[in-house]
C-alpha cells in the first residue's frame, strides 16, 4: 500500500481498481475519544459517499461507555426521538489503514442532518472552532501527542471473560530506556511502528517506560487538528493490532495503584500562517528562556485556565489516579526549564522551542485536550497573561496551586467557569458537564473489589 500521509481520490480509486482496497471506514470521534463510524464497499464509497457524506444516529454524542443512552441531555433524548446527524468524510484524513485487509480509513465531521453545518458539541468541532480563532490572530500551531500504554500477555477476550483481573504484563522489570528488555516486546511494538508508517502516519521512535510492560510511541508533529488524527487513529490501530497477535494494550491513566501511570505529554507551538516561523522565538528573556511575548503570554494563559478545563486533560475518575507526588505526573501548576516534576517543561531551542505539557494521561480526548489548550493560551495573547515565576527545583514541593484532585471537583469547576462558558458557549458547557457528572455517577454507585476486600468479613 502507499506510504503517503494520506491519498487523494484518485489513488484510492486505482487501489480499488488494482484490487488493492475494498473497504473504506468512515469515522468520527465521540466525546470519549472512541472511534464510531460505518464501513463501506470501497466502490460505493467512491461513487456516494466521499461527496455526500453519510448519516448516523445523534445518540452517539449522548452514550455512556457501555453505548446505552444517558437522560438529561438536550442535544439528544427520547422525547426528541434521536434522530440522525450527518457524517462529512475530511479527504484531508483519507489514508490507508494498513493493519486492516484491503482497507482505508477517513475521518468525518460531524455536521447537523438538514443545513451539514458542523455540530458544537462534536470534539472535532470544537478544535476547529479554536484553530479558526488562532487563524484570526494570525497564527496556526504545531503539536504532538506522546503516548504511553501497557502491553499485557492477555487477550482482551480473556480479560472480558476474567473480569479484567490477572493482568501479566509483557516484561517483568522497569524497562525504561531498557534495550534487553524491550526487545521483548517488539514482536508487538516493531508491528505498530511499520503499520501506523504505511498508514501515513510518520513515527519517530518508541522504547520502554518506567512501567513494567509500559511502552512509548512517539508520532512525527503535525498541524494541530492533523496531530489529533493521527492521535486516535494511532490507539485504534494499536488496539486492533494487539487483538490480531492475542495480546492486549491499555491507555488506562492508571491501570493499578502498583504500576506507573501512562501520560500523554502534549509539546505544542505556535507558527505564523505560512507556518515558515516559529512564533514563540523572540528577543525577549523568561527565566533562561530566549522568546517573544507570544510565548509568554501563551504559557501564562494555558497555566492561568489549566484548573477549570481538566476534565479535558483527565476526563474520568481513574485518571486522577496517576497524580501523585513523585510518579512523573504533576501534582502543581508549576513551569520550569527542562524539568519533569513540573505540569509545563520548555523544551528545544531555535526554531524547536516549544511548551510541553504534562498534565494529560494517555486516555484524554486529544480533540477536547488541544480545545483547552488553545482556548487558554489565546486568552493569554489576546490580554497579555503574565506567567507565574519559573519554579526551581522540585515541582511537587510548589506552592503555586494546585491542580484538582478528583473528577468531581474538576467538572464543577469546568461547569461554573465564566471563561469556558465564554470559550464553549453555555449548551455545550453543559453538554460536557453532564457528561462528566454522568461518568462520576457511575463510579459512584458501583461496588469494586477494593470494598469486597476490605469490608466483606471485617465490617
Amino acid at each position: 500500500m502507499s506510504q503517503k500521509h494520506s491519498l487523494t481520490r484518485q489513488e484510492l480509486q486505482e487501489m480499488v481498481d488494482d484490487h488493492e482496497v475494498d473497504t473504506v471506514v468512515a469515522v468520527f470521534p465521540d466525546l470519549y475519544g472512541r472511534l464510531m463510524g460505518k464501513r463501506f464497499d470501497a466502490s460505493y464509497f467512491l461513487e456516494s459517499t466521499l461527496e455526500h457524506g453519510t448519516h448516523a444516529c445523534n445518540y452517539l454524542l449522548t452514550v455512556d461507555m457501555e453505548m446505552e443512552p444517558v437522560s438529561g441531555y438536550q442535544f439528544a433524548n427520547w422525547d426528541r426521538g434521536y434522530g440522525d446527524f450527518h457524517l462529512a468524510p475530511d479527504l484531508n484524513t483519507l489514508r490507508p489503514a494498513n493493519w486492516l485487509f484491503m482497507t482505508a480509513i477517513v475521518l468525518c465531521d460531524v455536521t447537523s442532518e438538514s443545513l451539514h453545518e458542523l455540530l458544537p458539541i462534536a470534539p472535532r468541532s470544537l478544535l476547529r472552532a479554536q484553530i479558526e480563532q488562532l487563524g484570526e490572530l494570525g497564527y496556526t500551531a504545531q503539536a504532538a501527542s506522546e503516548l504511553e500504554y501497557y502491553l499485557f500477555e492477555n487477550t482482551y477476550k480473556s480479560l472480558g471473560r476474567d473480569g479484567f483481573h490477572q493482568l501479566q504484563p509483557r516484561s517483568w522489570y522497569i524497562e525504561d530506556y531498557h534495550m534487553l528488555q524491550g526487545s521483548r516486546d517488539e514482536a508487538y511494538n516493531q508491528r505498530l511502528r511499520q503499520a501506523l508508517s504505511d498508514s501515513g502516519i510518520p513515527v519517530e521512535s518508541s522504547k520502554g517506560e518506567w512501567g513494567k510492560g509500559q511502552q512509548e510511541l512517539n508520532i512525527r508533529y503535525a498541524n494541530i487538528l492533523d496531530m489529533a488524527d493521527r492521535h486516535v487513529i494511532f490507539k485504534q490501530c494499536a488496539k486492533e493490532l494487539a487483538h490480531e497477535l492475542e495480546c492486549s494494550v491499555t491507555f488506562m491513566a492508571k491501570p493499578s495503584d502498583q504500576m506507573a501511570g501512562s501520560s500523554c505529554h502534549v509539546h505544542l507551538s505556535l507558527w505564523d500562517k505560512e507556518g515558515k516561523t516559529n512564533a514563540f522565538l523572540g528577543s525577549e528573556t523568561l527565566d533562561s528562556i530566549r522568546c517573544s511575548d507570544t510565548f509568554r503570554w501563551f504559557l501564562g494563559g494555558w497555566m492561568a485556565h489549566a484548573a477549570e478545563f481538566m476534565v479535558f486533560y483527565a476526563p474520568n475518575v481513574n485518571s486522577y489516579k496517576r497524580f501523585r507526588s513523585g510518579s512523573w505526573a504533576p501534582t502543581m501548576l508549576a513551569w520550569s526549564p527542562d524539568n519533569r516534576t513540573a505540569g509545563f517543561r520548555i523544551v528545544g531551542t531555535g526554531s524547536s522551542l516549544r511548551i510541553e505539557c504534562r498534565i494529560p494521561g494517555a486516555d484524554c480526548n486529544p480533540y477536547l485536550t488541544y480545545t483547552a489548550m488553545l482556548a487558554s493560551g489565546m486568552d493569554g495573547i489576546r490580554n497579555k497573561i503574565e506567567p507565574p515565576p519559573a519554579f526551581d527545583g522540585n515541582a511537587y514541593n510548589a506552592d503555586s496551586g494546585q491542580l484538582p484532585t478528583d473528577l468531581k471537583a474538576a467538572t464543577e469547576l469546568f461547569a461554573n467557569s465564566e471563561f469556558v462558558q465564554q470559550v464553549l458557549g453555555e449548551d455545550v458547557t453543559e453538554h460536557y458537564a453532564h457528561f462528566f457528572r454522568t461518568e462520576q455517577k457511575a463510579y459512584d454507585q458501583a461496588v469494586t473489589d477494593w470494598e469486597l476486600k476490605r469490608y466483606f468479613e471485617r465490617i
